[in-house]
């Protein structure tokens, strides 16, 4: 990469099929879809997180285009990535507001003081990490942990999309038939086709979903009244934050799990891109934490960099960082549309949790990567207990609490995940047999 600011982005030289380096750009067209496709794949969890918090799903979006962007200018437009809501914050936000689980969340303010605390802490370490280095950060977090973090984060979700298609026997087949249109996209295409995998699958299983129901008259509809009675324009709701030292002091720890989320990420990036991002690092961190300050001061959640966008890059080898500042104007855009909201109600729900299946287990097997590209000994015991625990830990949801204090699955993971590598590797490598 240069050494200017940002990057001189060139066009790409290569065929449709080789890789898109994150200095490098297609054609506008080509881009412009790419986004489309990005804002797609964020979109599930994006809206998902602020609904069970209860959240507004288009501020969020607007939040979340806003983080972006915010994202993109820190670390120079270097590292590709997409800033939405956080899950990791779902549970301890449930827990200092005490939202029952129905419509808007009327204690909110107070969860946004403590996301703010949270993001003021992760920004002081990007501070400390831009100023002394990621060595210590590795150290306790080394590819076998971060490999497991990521794994973790795509495993949990998991459940969340398999239960959103389990309705009905009508809502598991078409959770099926989207899969298999993502995965017949993914594998019978070329090109430009190939790599809008994500959201071509979709809108195959929207057409056909659209056919048998209001065609035929099985299953639910859709309905398009709603879109017809949505106004385009409106602005998003904001909410002032309100500090309370309870929330504050509960949602500040989260910055750890944001920490090895961002860090497995970029490592994934760096994997798959063949670039060395690691000096990046405190600045990710920085623009990640400001983000999380600027939402939470809007009304919005905590961000975090998606793992459903590295997903996506993962299987089209596109990885331009312009692709997430159409995504993000893109999000800006449809934050100020009400109709917008309207049309995304429609997608039906076995049609996400379908899409949702593909990206979620996408990002479980970019954990998977980290420890293939590392080259993670997995005969060394230290190396195999981490992980087997941490995957266990975050797929089964496992939960801790002591005192007011709570940790979700993720959390449980996460902490975990480093505690246990931090004791078991005090004790010297067994040596060989003879």
């Amino acid at each position: 990469m240069s050494d200017s600011y940002f990057p001189r982005w060139r066009a790409q030289t290569g065929d449709a099929r080789s890789v898109v380096a994150p200095d490098e750009r297609l054609a506008w067209p080509q881009m412009f879809a790419m986004g489309v496709q990005h804002v797609v794949a964020m979109f599930g969890s994006t809206v998902l997180a602020p609904l069970l918090m209860g959240f507004d799903p288009n501020l969020c979006i607007f939040m979340s285009g806003v983080g972006t962007l915010l994202f993109f200018v820190v670390v120079g437009g270097r590292v590709p990535s997409y800033l939405g809501s956080s899950f990791a914050f779902i549970g301890l936000v449930i827990a200092v507001t005490g939202y029952g689980g129905q419509g808007p969340n009327p204690n909110i303010p107070v969860a946004l003081g403590g996301i703010i605390a949270c993001g003021v802490a992760y920004t002081l370490i990007g501070l400390l990490v831009s100023a002394v280095g990621t060595k210590w950060i590795e150290t306790l977090m080394p590819p076998v942990v971060t490999g497991a973090i990521v794994c973790v984060i795509g495993l949990n979700l998991a459940p969340i999309a398999v239960k959103g298609v389990s309705g009905s026997i009508f809502d598991s087949w078409m959770a099926i038939v989207t899969v298999l249109c993502v995965g017949g996209v993914a594998v019978f295409t070329r090109g430009t086709l190939q790599r809008l995998l994500i959201l071509v699958g979709l809108l195959i299983a929207y057409v056909i979903y659209a056919i048998i129901t209001n065609g035929m008259g099985l299953g639910k509809p859709i309905d398009f009244s709603i879109v017809a009675n949505a106004a385009w324009f409106g602005m998003p709701k904001f909410t002032a934050p309100v500090f309370d030292p309870h929330a504050m002091a509960l949602l500040v720890p989260i910055a750890v799990i944001l920490v090895a989320e961002n860090l497995g990420h970029i490592k994934a990036v760096s994997a798959m891109t063949g670039y060395n991002l690691d000096r990046y690092v405190g600045r990710a961190f920085i623009g990640d934490g400001l983000a999380t300050i600027v939402s939470g001061f809007a009304g919005g959640t905590g961000v975090t960099t998606y793992a459903e966008n590295i997903g996506v890059m993962a299987v089209t080898k596109i990885y331009s960082t312009l692709v997430f500042v159409i995504a993000a104007l893109i999000a800006l855009v449809l934050g100020f549309s009400p109709k917008f909201g309207a049309v995304i109600q429609t997608i039906p729900g076995p049609v996400l949790g379908g899409v949702s299946i593909v990206v979620f287990g996408l990002i479980a097997v970019t954990g998977a990567r980290i420890w293939v590209v590392n080259k993670v000994d997995f005969s060394d015991n230290r190396n195999l207990i981490v992980a087997a625990v941490t995957l266990v830990l975050g797929a089964g949801d496992f939960s801790l609490k002591l005192g007011g204090f709570g940790l979700g699955g993720i959390g449980t993971a996460t902490f975990g995940a480093i505690i246990l590598y931090a004791l078991l590797r005090r004790k010297p490598a067994q040596e060989a047999a003879v």
